[in-house]
């Protein structure tokens, strides 16, 4: 019997396979998007992970002193930095199928739907780990069909470019945990008061279960809710194959203590120093200041804490808070040219001015050593005599006179060294050596020094009218500390980003800027302000403070009517010190004139109470002699004073000393016998 097909049925045959050849077209035209979308996200590249990163400054040995972010701290950490607890915890709460899908859990997706239907609601969600982090790096949080859809673009661009392991890194260190903590370390920090790679099981549950709702699920907003919410994750965990129900139930019972960590108080770390780091990273190295503030940047840098310490409460314990006088100080390591320590001011948050790289003021009396540098490279000797009396210069056939007085209008009124000139700080003296080499001999050597601001070529240069930088002066000290050799100054020895690659490193480039022989001979003579031997018509300008040093030092103050310094090395550190008013005004106090010594003295001697007491080595160019302090020639048996002194080889008198005749009261001052001050430097004999 022949089966007849009717019509009706004949159409239904056609309809399904028009059905299934639509479906089929539309299976092949989604396979095709799919696969579009996927090599075009393969053609734009990984996108960029760079999110705002906290950028950190450190001391020399690793301790933190500062921090720029946004409001938003976040520390990145490596994922095998992460405690495991930490990860296993994360994936099994937020995304149990992490390693199996490919960016989307369509399983999970279908079930959260199903929910949501019967709920008649948002009930569940279905974000993976990677949808979560494509949110956070690119998206705003609005719930639009263009920002899923952006959502989904960015994760397949995640997906395809990056590998599971870098994925789950980048989302622990961006998720908020709320209360300002982006990434886990922060969080950790903030919460346990520990490295993320030491939380506890208890603990990395309890951090896992924050990220759903930081502002439900925080300890510090809501113990009970956020005890639930761990108790969930520990029991996920157990159903995930992660931990067992022992480790949860013991885990659960274990107390927690919420810190509430701080953030540290970087800002009274020496905050001066660190705004020359700053504008280094931008000026010298090239980084932008969107890098520099939110790039997280780890930089290093020179900044001795205990020195840095020593000179703050120095400053505050010399200085009264009555006193209405500024200051600027800075210390040098002369042997790799590394800044340890620096104030610009008295108080940073009154004024963030910094008096040690912004204010150009009058060295004074300090740029003499640089003047008797260029002298010794100019024939003088440490003996060479000019007569110190009042004197009036006359220039331009007469018509410009310059009259320079020394400190109370006093003067040997007859010959004195440069050894005695120097010590006793003799303007007359100075003016003399820097006419007769020539004015443009001591601008050219400010220059070879390194002094930054320009110099006038005056008579008056001699006695330091032209303003400078204090770093500049303390750095120009440092390389006659150095013996002439050039290596700073430094602030910074090594940035790196947040993955810890390094970005920079300081390489040292040590450079002979000065002539060897004469700078130690010139360092030589600057130890004269403390030697009472080189007492004259005038007292030495240390006389004041020796009483307060235990080492040899060298040194030389300054003063000008406005201003007041004192500069001074060892042979492992050099320090600054200028005290005067940011208007200008005249320090008329006695006591304000003293403070530069006093804070230099006590912090030079703190500074290197646990360092062995070092000598100045001399160079084989050198040649030491005993010389009779008055007459400049070699000290006999009757010479009441003999000091030893260095020369450049082939420059030391040979001449003895003819002034004192063999008298019975000689011999109550035999110089071949130490006294107090050959104690206190073992290099005088």
């Amino acid at each position: 019997m022949e089966t007849l097909t009717t019509p009706k049925i004949q159409k239904a045959k056609w309809g399904l396979r028009i059905l299934l050849l639509a479906f089929f077209a539309f299976a092949i035209l989604l396979s095709a998007l799919a696969a579009a979308v996927y090599f075009y996200a393969k053609i734009l590249g990984p996108p960029p992970l760079s999110v705002p990163q906290s950028t950190l400054y450190y001391a020399k040995g690793g301790k933190l002193i500062g921090e720029t972010n946004s409001g938003q701290q976040r520390y990145w950490v490596p994922l095998k930095d992460i405690s495991k607890d930490a990860v296993d915890a994360t994936i099994s709460i937020e995304d149990r199928n992490f390693y199996h899908h490919h960016g989307f859990d369509y399983r999970r997706m279908a079930g959260a739907l199903v929910a949501d239907m019967k709920a008649m609601g948002k009930v569940q969600g279905a974000s993976t780990i990677t949808q979560q982090y494509a949110r956070n790096l690119f998206l705003t949080m609005d719930k639009t069909w263009e920002r899923k859809l952006k959502e989904a673009f960015y994760t397949v661009r995640l997906e395809s470019n990056y590998s599971k392991d870098q994925i789950l890194e980048g989302y622990l260190n961006t998720i908020n945990y709320g209360h300002g903590k982006y990434g886990i370390q922060a969080a950790s920090q903030y919460y346990f008061g520990k490295d993320v790679k030491n939380l506890t099981l208890a603990e990395a549950a309890m951090l896992a279960g924050i990220p759903n709702g930081p502002g439900i699920y925080s300890p510090v907003i809501s113990p009970e809710k956020a005890k639930q919410r761990q108790l969930a994750v520990l029991q996920s965990m157990v159903k995930n194959g992660y931990i067992t129900e022992k480790q949860a139930t013991e885990a659960a019972n274990e107390p927690l203590t919420i810190v509430r960590k701080a953030e540290p108080d970087t800002t009274r770390t020496a905050p001066y120093f660190q705004d020359i780091v700053k504008k280094l990273l931008k000026t010298k190295l090239g980084f932008d200041d969107q890098t520099i503030a939110l790039g997280g940047l780890r930089v290093y840098t020179t900044l001795d804490i205990r020195q840095q310490k020593i000179a703050e409460e120095t400053v505050k314990e010399t200085i009264p808070d009555s006193s209405q006088v500024q200051l600027g100080f800075a210390a040098i390591n002369p042997k790799n040219g590394f800044v340890t320590a620096l104030v610009g001011g008295r108080d940073y948050g009154e004024s963030p001015y910094n008096r040690v790289t912004q204010a150009t003021r009058q060295p004074g009396s300090t740029m003499k050593p640089l003047l008797y540098y260029a002298a010794l490279n100019h024939g003088f000797t440490p003996v060479t005599m000019l007569k110190s009396e009042p004197t009036v210069f006359r220039f331009d056939g007469g018509k410009s006179v310059y009259r320079p007085h020394n400190f109370n209008s006093q003067y040997a009124d007859g010959n004195i060294t440069m050894l005695q000139a120097l010590a006793v700080s003799d303007n007359i003296y100075a003016v003399k050596t820097h006419l007769l080499l020539g004015e443009n001999v001591l601008v050219h050597t400010a220059k070879q020094f390194g002094l930054t601001t320009p110099m006038e070529k005056v008579p008056s240069l001699a006695l330091g009218t032209s303003g400078v930088h204090l770093l500049d002066m303390v750095h120009a000290y440092s390389l006659l500390a150095n013996n002439g050799i050039e290596n700073g100054p430094v602030f910074i020895t090594k940035v790196e980003d947040y993955k810890g690659h390094v970005l920079y490193e300081y390489k040292p480039e040590k450079k002979r800027v000065l002539n060897q022989d004469a700078a130690f001979v010139t360092s030589q003579m600057m130890t004269g302000m403390f030697d009472k031997r080189l007492n004259g018509y005038a007292s030495v300008t240390g006389a004041s403070i020796v009483k307060d040093i235990t080492r040899p030092y060298a040194g030389k103050s300054g003063s000008t009517n406005t201003d007041s310094w004192m500069i001074g090395f060892s042979p492992q550190l050099v320090s600054g010190v200028w005290v005067g008013y940011d208007n200008g005004q005249e320090i008329t106090l006695a006591a304000d004139k003293m403070y530069a010594k006093k804070i230099w003295a006590h912090f030079m001697e703190k500074a290197l109470a646990h360092q062995p007491v070092e000598e100045f080595k001399p160079p084989k160019g050198v040649t030491a002699v005993e010389i009779d302090p008055s007459t400049g020639k070699l000290a006999t048996p009757n010479c009441p004073v003999a000091r030893l002194t260095y020369f450049i080889s082939g420059t030391e008198p040979v001449e003895p000393c003819s002034k004192h005749p063999d008298t019975a009261e000689n011999d109550l001052y035999p110089h071949k016998h130490h006294n107090w001050l050959q104690k206190l430097f073992p290099f005088f004999k």
